[in-house]
């Protein structure tokens, strides 16, 4: 599929998704609207809101899980609804890393990440496999099931099992949220100096700003919801190789830091409040 210069590697425009409710068929829910929201090839982009804004559904939006309620969703300028390029709506051109593990406990490490490359009848599967279990640093676990592996080597696992298939695009909802914080930054910096090899583009979900910054190129705010939608863009214009333990203490970090904060902190309230109405 050839690609015209400078066009980007995702693209939403004017994307909104309306959902039925299941227990009463006339109340509706817009978790987003009218977004529009680019990556270019090669960039990092993290998307960051209130818990319940629709991060996670403008990730699907993005894999093709998801078909917007109005909008379009634009992969290397062609539609993801244009079945003369992507046969099923999936977008074929990214690989995704879910929140939650996402690997078959009948199978090996080295299984799981030879699992995609097995579907695509890729002739050097076993050794791009193992390949990528060495380079995330599990060289010694192919034999381990994911019940044998920490939560560190599982998501590492992960990992290779998405970034083995080369994919153009990736895309990450809140990958490491469940783990520790020394495991967490260990995999942050597994992730940049992975990205930073092959220049990949990055459409990652998190709601840690911290990491949001450390990682990124640009950082995308998005309102609380309902009906949320981008309402700041901020480049972090920190130098490359980061370490984001390191890089969290530099003046300018603190200064992108109080400059997002000052954008999301009224969301956040907000969605807090809407919670707390639901709770009640």
């Amino acid at each position: 599929m050839s690609e015209r210069s400078g066009t980007p590697a995702l693209e939403l425009r004017g994307v909104s998704c309306t959902f039925v409710s299941k227990d009463d068929p006339g109340q509706r829910y817009t978790a987003v609207r009218g977004v529009d929201l680019t990556v270019g090839a090669g960039e990092f982009v993290s998307v960051v809101g209130p818990t319940g804004c629709g991060k996670s559904t403008l990730l699907n939006v993005a894999a093709g899980l998801l078909a917007p309620s109005t909008g379009e969703a634009l992969v290397f300028g062609r539609r993801l609804d244009d079945r003369s390029a992507f046969p099923d709506g999936i977008n074929t051109r990214a690989g995704y890393m879910f929140q939650a593990d996402s690997l078959m406990p009948w199978r090996t490490a080295l299984g799981n990440v030879m699992a995609g490359l097995e579907f695509r009848a890729a002739a050097d599967a076993q050794a791009t496999a193992e390949q990528w279990l060495r380079r995330v640093g599990l060289g010694g676990f192919g034999d381990r099931y994911p019940h044998q592996l920490s939560g560190g080597m599982r998501k590492r696992t992960s990992l290779a099992q998405t970034l083995a298939l080369d994919p153009d695009i990736i895309l990450m909802d809140e990958p490491f949220s469940a783990l520790d914080i020394q495991t967490r930054q260990l995999m942050e910096n597994e992730v940049l100096d992975l990205w930073a090899s092959k220049r990949k583009a990055v459409l990652f979900i998190t709601h840690d700003l911290d990491e949001a910054i450390a990682m990124s190129d640009r950082v995308v705010v998005l309102s609380a919801g309902p009906a949320s939608r981008p309402i700041g863009e901020f480049a972090i214009d920190m130098p490359r190789p980061r370490d984001v333990s390191e890089v969290k203490v530099t003046p300018r970090f603190l200064e992108l830091h109080a400059a997002i904060w000052a954008v999301l902190r009224e969301e956040v309230l907000k969605g807090y409040e809407q919670q707390l109405k639901k709770a009640a």
